[in-house]
């Protein structure tokens, strides 16, 4: 399989979860208008660190975050 063909089958799945969850957030965006506007290089650049620190390990489950939030 692809790597293009394992991307949209994880979109395919997202799609199909959505549909079953009947979730409102998820559906407004699934609904959400396309954004048109092309990249910035600053986007691009916030983008790639991002992926940097999730290669390096530099991340933090969402229990963490809260946890330091003290929720």
């Amino acid at each position: 399989m692809t790597c293009m063909r394992a991307s949209w089958r994880r979109v395919e799945t997202f799609v199909d979860f959505v549909h079953e969850r009947g979730d409102p957030l998820l559906r407004r965006l699934m609904n959400a208008p396309y954004d048109d506007e092309p990249v910035t290089p600053e986007e691009e650049e916030a983008v790639r660190e991002a992926l940097d620190d999730i290669a390096a390990g530099r991340v933090q489950t969402l229990d963490e975050v809260m946890k330091e939030l003290g929720h």
